[in-house]
């Protein structure tokens, strides 16, 4: 089995749709997520406040700088994801496909990298 993210990408307009949009998507990604514990795949998920909640931290100068915002400026941010435990990358999409519809955004699926055996 390996994990994949299914990171859900907002638009500026996404946070303003109407009440009963957002109560229907609301509703839709918690029958997913209830889908996804049911079939024993879900490991964890959540969203994620709007991008100027962000607080950037780069230690590649040597030292650590903090800085409020965004690493880069986009017109699409990160505004929530899932994190699921399937055998392979089909059926990571299968659950993406639902995931796109619950949400009514875009949608990225990204495999974790395996870790190295301990002791190794």
């Amino acid at each position: 089995m390996a994990q994949y993210l299914i990171a859900v990408y907002d638009q500026p307009d996404t946070r303003t749709r109407p009440a009963q949009e957002m109560a229907e998507i609301i509703t839709a990604v918690g029958e997913v997520n209830q889908r996804a514990m049911d079939a024993g795949i879900f490991v964890f998920a959540g969203g994620l406040h709007d991008q100027s909640a962000t607080t950037t931290v780069d230690a590649r100068s040597g030292r650590v700088e903090l800085r409020d915002g965004p690493y880069v400026e986009t017109k699409e941010y990160l505004g929530g994801f899932w994190v699921i435990e399937v055998p392979d990358l089909d059926a990571a999409l299968d659950w993406a496909r639902e995931a796109a519809v619950a949400c009514r955004q875009p949608l990225e699926v990204r495999p974790f990298m395996a870790e190295p055996p301990q002791g190794s």
